[in-house]
């Protein structure tokens, strides 16, 4: 058997696979400098993590959606009616209060990107001799990687970094049900390695990016949320770790490979350096849409004090909204289909 790889060696390496690994080094060999960068250069942090790549990412979905004819047309009423039922939910959360729309936002947030790693995961053993239980240590373990930092995020003390504002996750101290946890844990990641050296043993084959991208997404969840209590740390792993593997798929499966996909976009991309306009089309997009929020709702990085939006938050943020919750829930449905 060969190794199932989504693309090719190199690039799953280095796009897909590498992202946690890279970071992860990087954290560990400039630690020491971690507060002076965060001081010194939360602006160029900023735009680089938060713009060009979580922002950013969440753009690609229009080249597997909206910028396709073909999956325009076929899932129309979708793509037409979920931005709404966002905007209209995100107006309907807000008008209980800020607090209550960023935490419902949060929650499928996480939900998001543990279910990502799943989807790669399971990309990746897409070619396996699957049993009941290989599927459900897969699972569990995947689910375990990215479950257990989340719940120590619930139950442990306070923490240094949000996923978008303060107090947004219920949250209750108790180290008794931490300590359960770390050993549950323990206990599933210690089954699924006994069990994938018996099943690489007996099979005579290593599935190397499906395990490697289980031990990535085990080393970034837990470095980057229980080991380390940091902000930039959290958000360097958790935001690269997301939005770059998620971009090069996007990039590979539905450009690169798709030559007679029928729209204008996809020609344009083919008939010059596909990967730079598409990152250029992201990188795009996604400025003017933090620019906006950070005019209309932040003033941090950027700010205009001639107007006052504040009377209209209750439009602004629903609205701005809407490109990253229709993600959220769209990419659920996209990538079903067996021809994806």
């Amino acid at each position: 058997m060969i190794q199932p790889w989504i693309h090719k060696a190199k690039t799953d390496l280095i796009f897909i696979i590498g992202p946690s690994f890279f970071v992860l080094a990087i954290i560990f060999l400039f630690q020491d400098y971690i507060t002076d960068i965060e001081d010194k250069y939360s602006f160029y942090t900023w735009l680089f993590l938060i713009v060009f790549i979580d922002v950013a990412h969440v753009y690609a979905t229009l080249f597997k959606t909206y910028f396709v004819a073909d999956e325009f047309r076929k899932n129309k009423r979708r793509l037409l009616l979920l931005p709404t039922i966002c905007f209209v939910v995100g107006i309907i959360l807000f008008s209980f209060g800020s607090l209550v729309f960023w935490s419902f936002l949060a929650y499928v947030a996480v939900f998001h990107f543990i279910r990502q790693q799943y989807g790669f995961m399971r990309l990746y053993a897409r070619n396996e001799q699957k049993t009941k239980f290989s599927v459900f240590i897969d699972n569990l373990t995947i689910y375990a990687s990215t479950g257990y930092p989340m719940l120590y995020w619930f139950f442990s003390s306070e923490r240094k970094f949000n996923w978008f504002v303060e107090n947004e996750f219920f949250k209750f101290h108790n180290s008794f049900f931490l300590e359960i946890l770390f050993w549950v844990y323990l206990i599933i990641i210690l089954v699924y390695i006994t069990y994938t050296i018996y099943k690489s043993i007996h099979n005579n084959f290593f599935n190397f990016p499906k395990n490697a991208i289980i031990l990535g997404t085990a080393l970034s969840w837990y470095f980057g949320i229980v080991y380390f209590n940091d902000d930039l740390i959290f958000t360097l792993l958790n935001v690269v770790s997301h939005g770059l593997p998620y971009m090069a798929l996007i990039y590979f499966r539905e450009i690169e490979n798709k030559a007679n996909v029928n729209s204008r976009v996809f020609s344009y991309l083919r008939s010059y350096n596909a990967m730079f306009i598409y990152i250029l089309i992201l990188l795009i997009i996604a400025f003017s849409e933090e620019f906006l929020w950070e005019i209309l709702v932040w003033n941090e990085n950027i700010s205009l004090t001639t107007f006052d939006f504040s009377n209209w938050q209750f439009l602004i943020v629903p609205l701005l909204s809407v490109p990253q919750f229709t993600h959220y829930l769209l990419d659920g449905f996209i990538w079903k289909s067996k021809k994806n």
